[in-house]
């Protein structure tokens, strides 16, 4: 189960509560994967040079909502305005790899960053798939644009080895702030069809529905039907559409598309696809945009999608838990094994994490699986961990295997109990009574008045 959100932030902070917006209050089973795109964020020159060096606002936002529901920040890519957050499920990550981010900037012929695309790329059980948040050119007139634009943005290349190109992923998602606006109607028109709940009067005058009719490379996107009122131009902290002195045409800019490699090849032989060869598919279960949020003068629109899929991938590359009972008493030793064919590196290292981590750097501790390596067989090895480095008030933690060549974390543990420095909570116990029971030296000068 896949969250997609898009959202044109405007600048604003990010909101008190976004329960409705990831929906964390459903009775519906929980989500394995968050996709966040947001666009406009705030991108002064000193909040976007202090967003380089710490997390930004947002996606400590994120982290902070997600991290004690099992979520992890996998990757994130930022170009000035453009954010895009990918969070997973602890037990999805060992079959997440070949993480790769994009940017590709179109403002000002290519120089601005204030338009273009940031795309994360990845292998998920061994299919390949893409997600690509957009910010495309304003206003009316620049239809053409926009597509130019778009083209642009799918002809970017990752860097590295055997990396397909984005049409060439198994599944790629496009969703941002596309801009698209509806033509030839005018604003009494497309406001009354809005209020009167007639949305299909407007769909054929859309300015993407329009272009996928004509343009070859947008039809084999897909997209859910638009059962939800237009998500700008709005007030702030509002519903009513923009009562400024532009009174702007209200219009579907925030979109979320989504494209299969295998139907589309399928289509062009125009055969039945069976079932044995169709090894993934892709179900829009939601496809809605959440009006109780008004930061901006946008309203963010999100997508809950099912992903079905063989997996190709079936064991971690990495397997590895703790040895016997931990206690931050005493060192204490991992236990792993790797198949055959891991490429592994003197740089890989395993973590130890608090079971709210956040994201790969947030651990507590961490040994080298060659420096600390204390023995070795053909089955598996063990690494040695000082007890200096594990937290004295013990609690609920999980050890994640790095690979360096990898980029990422290739086999995770279960939860485990660590048992707390009994001898160091009597000793601060014992001080904690000692300067209680001590009377202050001017508790008596304070007595007499």
């Amino acid at each position: 189960r896949l969250h997609l959100v898009t959202w044109n932030v405007g600048t604003a902070s990010p909101p008190p509560d976004v329960s409705s917006l990831l929906q964390l209050d459903s009775l519906a089973p929980t989500m394995d994967m968050y996709v966040i795109g947001l666009q406009e964020v705030n991108s002064r020159i000193t909040n976007f040079l202090s967003d380089l060096a710490f997390d930004d606002p947002w996606s400590i936002f994120f982290m902070t909502v997600l991290s004690p529901l099992g979520y992890i920040k996998l990757s994130s890519v930022r170009m000035q305005g453009l954010l895009l957050l990918i969070f997973v499920k602890h037990i999805h990550l060992p079959f997440i790899r070949d993480i790769h981010t994009h940017y590709t900037r179109t403002g000002l012929y290519g120089y601005w960053g204030n338009k273009g695309g940031v795309t994360i790329r990845m292998s998920l059980y061994g299919h390949t798939v893409c997600f690509m948040n957009c910010h495309l050119p304003a206003h009316m007139e620049n239809t053409e644009q926009r597509l130019d634009d778009f083209e642009k943005i799918l002809e970017m290349q990752f860097e590295g080895e055997n990396i397909p190109s984005t049409l060439d992923h198994d599944v790629l998602f496009w969703f941002g702030d596309l801009n698209f606006r509806i033509a030839d109607y005018g604003i009494h028109f497309v406001r009354e069809s809005i209020n009167n709940k007639r949305y299909n009067l407007l769909w054929e005058k859309d300015q993407l529905n329009m272009a996928k009719k004509k343009e070859v490379f947008l039809q084999e996107f897909i997209e859910g039907p638009l059962q939800f009122k237009p998500t700008y131009k709005f007030d702030l902290y509002s519903d009513v559409y923009d009562t400024s002195e532009k009174k702007r045409k209200p219009a579907w800019t925030d979109r979320i598309l989504w494209r299969v490699k295998n139907l589309c090849r399928h289509a062009s032989k125009e055969s039945e696809f069976s079932e044995e060869e169709q090894t993934i598919s892709v179900t829009l279960n939601n496809y809605i945009s959440h009006m109780s949020y008004g930061i901006s003068d946008h309203k963010p629109v999100t997508g809950t999608f099912g992903l079905e899929m063989k997996p190709l991938l079936s064991d971690p590359l990495v397997t590895l838990s703790p040895e016997g009972e931990w206690s931050a008493e005493h060192d204490v030793l991992i236990s792993y094994s790797a198949v055959p064919e891991f490429p592994s590196s003197a740089w890989d290292w395993i973590g130890l994490f608090k079971v709210t981590f956040r994201h790969v750097n947030d651990y507590v501790t961490y040994a080298w699986v060659e420096d600390d390596e204390i023995s070795s067989n053909e089955d598996s090895k063990q690494v040695y961990m000082s007890a200096a480095e594990i937290p004295d008030t013990g609690g609920e933690f999980l050890l994640c295997y790095y690979s360096n060549n990898l980029q990422s974390i290739v086999g995770i543990s279960q939860p485990f109990q660590i048992q707390p420095n009994r001898t160091l909570m009597e000793k601060d116990l014992t001080q904690d009574e000692n300067s209680w029971m001590q009377k202050p030296d001017n508790l008596e000068s304070r007595n007499e008045f």
